[in-house]
């Protein structure tokens, strides 16, 4: 159990907030875990009927601790180990509608994770990137396949694989980001953005977001498929040491 991750339930909504302010809300493995049981726990409960991720101004989160990664790829640990993959399978077939609120970075895992939720709504300082390569690393989430039917190749390549960063309407322009708010509006809205979709009835929206988001099966199939190269690119010498260079810059 992480105390980096603050749950809450209101109104028919469940909220997991990143709360690691001081490390750019970066996530580690009991972080992912927590989400990934609190996803659990709200599919299970009728009265929950949405799901919303907050970070801290400044930061939604700067991805996965690399401390973490380093640790894994030093010591030869196995993929299967790493609670990343937990929280992605569960964010790919969630049951309930989820809204991300982004204000400022939003890093590897924090970009991808976008993808999947159905309502992400950014402040103007949002900044999204995915330095995978950088890292000796590949694309995860499932977005080698589902960043170029969202947004084309040409982007999805921008993004993933050279790194680029997306400011909040080049995002929005590529079907990553719904709307751009305020940096003091961004809590608020997306607050209300949740509730307001828990309030509507609940049987309608299930079927409607179903029809909507389609058959995910390819999708996380390509998830787990980009987990087992992601485990042996850990272990590769250029992640190494693109890691060393990071824990010592």
């Amino acid at each position: 159990m992480s105390e980096f991750i603050e749950i809450s339930n209101e109104e028919g909504v469940t909220t997991l907030r990143f709360d690691r302010p001081e490390k750019k809300n970066a996530i580690t493995a009991d972080m992912y875990q927590d989400m990934a049981d609190a996803i659990d726990t709200a599919n299970a409960d009728a009265d929950v009927r949405c799901i919303l991720f907050l970070g801290h101004s400044g930061a939604f989160t700067a991805g996965n601790d690399i401390a973490d990664f380093a640790r894994i790829a030093m010591s030869g640990g196995e993929r299967s180990s790493m609670a990343v993959f937990e929280f992605l399978e569960r964010i790919i077939m969630a049951k309930k509608p989820m809204v991300a609120g982004v204000d400022g970075l939003a890093i590897g895992v924090g970009t991808t994770m976008l993808m999947h939720c159905d309502h992400v709504i950014a402040s103007h300082i949002a900044s999204f990137r995915t330095p995978f390569v950088d890292l000796g690393l590949i694309p995860e989430a499932g977005s080698s396949l589902f960043a170029p039917r969202l947004m084309g190749h040409h982007r999805a390549f921008w993004l993933l694989a050279m790194g680029e960063k997306f400011s909040p309407e080049q995002a929005r322009e590529a079907g990553l980001v719904s709307q751009i708010v305020a940096s003091d509006d961004l809590e608020t809205q997306a607050v209300k953005t949740a509730r307001s979709i828990a309030a509507k009835p609940p049987q309608a929206m299930e079927i409607s977001r179903k029809l909507i988001r389609g058959d995910r099966s390819d999708i996380l199939a390509r998830m787990r498929e980009e987990a087992e190269l992601f485990g042996k690119r850990l272990l590769s010498e250029e992640a190494k040491q693109a890691f060393m260079a990071f824990m010592n810059r």
